[in-house]
């Protein structure tokens, strides 16, 4: 997706991606390291640090702490992966995407840091995760939200201690890594917890290793359903807190109202006296591109597991059509193909199965197979997302609908294209999330 001139930051990341041997290598000991090196272990990067881990819900978790924090007036910064279109997307401050050479000099400093003696190999996530880091202590924000990329005990975010902890919700993916046990993946996400200081819990259904791990830690637990909730009023909803505190009539954010109420009940943790016009105007503006993103009948969704497609599901159901609901579908070959399919497909009428590029993905051919196996409909197939979309554009009813889904790598070519079609003619493709 990187333009046909090549810029500094291109460069930084093809040297990224393959100074490691292998692309994902979980453990702290050398990120550690580097990041003593750096100064990034020497005292606070933010005036309040919240992380933010779980299978699915950290994007609209961290993008709502975010907009809630800002309408309260503080001073942020996060950090969230992968990204959709531009790298940049990675790292915000104040909201606004952090510009190339504020990136590059997050890298150079981590480049510096990792040969200062001993050279340390780092990976692609590691030398991004440093890089952000040191970008945020420059900028001092009151309020840092840094999303887990993986696990949460040996992820590279946890090398900082965090203020208050979130867990959203707990499912199986990352298999190869996480494995398949629902305690062991809880255990393994609790692990960004800290004694004695709050861990939000963001889903009734999370295993018991998760609460477990709080409580061996002394840290004061605050459940969704126990501490705080949310209650459904028509097209608003309600969240209250254990202390009585009640907020009513707020506004859909088009995100799950479960991590909406989480983020509030986080950000009251961190120290923030909640306003309820500020809440407002947060939940009413927050944008999440590839979460739910409507763009007239076209529905872009990142989920790729079954628990992010049920939702997805429920949530196109909620909103029925004339016409027939299309969903072009691209996937890595590590993801419950299956299980994502069978759980979209009470919402869905017919597929177009795409390749994705690189050694992880699934062929349109496989995925094709996967659907027929599973006694779906398969219109068409094609070669790329870009070129799935184009095919859906040419065929569509304009009563009917499409929903692009299965993985970051979908949605973001499918985003990219429109991004550089509206550069080159004067359709109006907007790139911007709306719900």
């Amino acid at each position: 997706m990187h333009d046909a001139s090549p810029t500094p930051l291109d460069a930084w990341l093809r040297r990224l991606e393959a100074a490691h041997p292998v692309g994902i290598d979980l453990g702290l000991e050398r990120v550690a390291e580097v990041a003593r090196r750096m100064g990034l272990l020497d005292g606070p990067v933010a005036g309040r640090l919240i992380t933010v881990a779980g299978t699915n819900g950290k994007g609209s978790s961290v993008a709502m702490l975010d907009a809630l924090a800002r309408q309260h007036g503080l001073s942020t910064a996060t950090y969230t992966s992968p990204h959709l279109v531009r790298y940049n997307e990675r790292l915000c401050l104040d909201g606004r995407q952090a510009d190339d050479a504020t990136l590059i000099a997050g890298f150079e400093a981590v480049e510096a840091a990792r040969l200062d003696g001993e050279p340390i190999s780092l990976t692609y996530f590691e030398v991004g995760t440093l890089g952000a880091l040191h970008a945020i202590r420059a900028f001092a924000p009151e309020v840092a939200i840094l999303e887990v990329g993986l696990g949460g005990r040996l992820d590279a975010v946890n090398i900082l201690d965090a203020d208050v902890a979130v867990v959203t919700t707990i499912a199986r993916d990352h298999a190869a890594f996480l494995g398949d046990d629902l305690e062991d993946i809880g255990r393994e996400k609790a692990g960004i917890m800290r004694a004695g200081r709050p861990a939000v819990l963001g889903s009734r259904d999370l295993p018991t290793s998760v609460r477990a791990t709080a409580e061996s830690l002394s840290a004061p637990v605050h459940a969704l359903g126990e501490a705080y909730g949310v209650e459904r009023d028509g097209a608003s909803w309600r969240w209250w807190d254990a202390a009585g505190q009640v907020f009513a009539g707020l506004p859909d954010p088009g995100l799950p109202l479960d991590n909406a109420a989480t983020a509030l009940t986080a950000l009251q943790l961190a120290g923030v006296e909640l306003d309820e016009a500020a809440c407002r105007r947060a939940l009413a503006s927050v944008v999440l591109p590839g979460r739910m993103q409507w763009h007239a009948n076209w529905c872009l969704d990142v989920g790729h597991n079954p628990q992010a497609a049920a939702y997805v599901a429920g949530r196109l159901a909620e909103r029925p059509v004339e016409g027939r609901t299309f969903a072009l579908l691209g996937m890595l070959g590590d993801k419950d193909a299956d299980g994502v399919i069978e759980a979209l497909a009470p919402s869905i009428d017919a597929w177009l199965p795409v390749t994705l590029e690189g050694e992880r993905a699934r062929s349109a051919d496989e995925l094709a197979g996967r659907l027929e196996a599973l006694g779906q409909e398969v219109v068409h197939r094609e070669a790329s997302p870009a070129h799935g979309a184009a095919w859906l554009e040419a065929h569509l009813a304009p009563e009917d609908r499409v929903l692009v889904c299965g993985s970051f790598f979908t949605v973001g070519e499918v985003l990219a294209s429109w991004a550089s079609r509206a550069q080159t003619d004067s359709d109006d493709w907007p790139i911007e999330g709306t719900t």
